[in-house]
């Protein structure tokens, strides 16, 4: 089983969702009266990586 360009980012894709979803839930749940902000912003951007990844899939 070979993992092709659009398999990688399609891994990537799925794991930074993950984390996306991880940091968030950090910041509402964990850290919500100090670093909250920091963790959600943070997950946000994480997503934002993710639909560039997503983007990415068949154009590389």
């Amino acid at each position: 089983m070979g993992m092709n360009k659009n398999t990688v980012l399609g891994w990537a894709t799925l794991i930074m969702i993950v984390m996306g979803l991880i940091l968030i839930a950090l910041g509402v749940y964990r850290y919500a009266d100090t670093a909250g902000w920091g963790f959600s912003a943070v997950g946000v951007g994480f997503f934002a990586n993710a639909w560039v990844f997503n983007a990415l899939k068949g154009r590389v």
